[in-house]
């Protein structure tokens, strides 16, 4: 029996990464839930389409970096960047076409929709940053013994 780490055990980093796309996932639903009564309550069904509709399309912007990095942290660092540069763009896309989409339809408040995006991706990053701040990783890594 050897003290050597699993090969498959996760990284420290990594799981400062997972911690983080918890609390930042958790976050994002305490803000929709709020946001959404918020609006409800100023500007009716109107107001609360709007809350949603901002808050999903502002904290999955923010929660898929998190998630992207995840997922290519077993790769090169110029792997790592290249995939999230192109799913930056994606995502960039994808929100220019959201937008776009809704722009001609008035079934939700432009105004609770506007405001939810912004404050969903602050709570989101904010919430992710304190995650990744408070999880205690060490400096160097051992390798997996042979």
């Amino acid at each position: 029996m050897t003290d050597a780490p699993d090969q498959h055990s996760e990284s420290a980093h990594t799981a400062g990464l997972r911690r983080a796309v918890t609390l930042g996932a958790g976050a994002l639903a305490v803000l929709m839930i709020l946001s959404a009564l918020l609006w409800w309550a100023l500007d009716g069904t109107s107001g609360l389409w709007g809350a949603l509709l901002g808050a999903a399309i502002g904290g999955t912007f923010v929660l898929l970096t998190a998630i992207v990095v995840i997922a290519t942290a077993r790769t090169s660092p110029q792997v790592t960047g290249a995939v999230l540069l192109g799913t930056w763009l994606l995502k960039l896309i994808a929100a220019i076409v959201a937008v776009a989409a809704l722009k001609p339809l008035d079934f939700y408040s432009r105004r609770a929709f506007a405001l939810t995006i912004v404050v969903a991706m602050v709570v989101v990053l904010a919430s992710e940053t304190i995650a990744i701040l408070r999880t205690r990783a060490p400096y160097v890594e051992p390798l997996a013994g042979p």
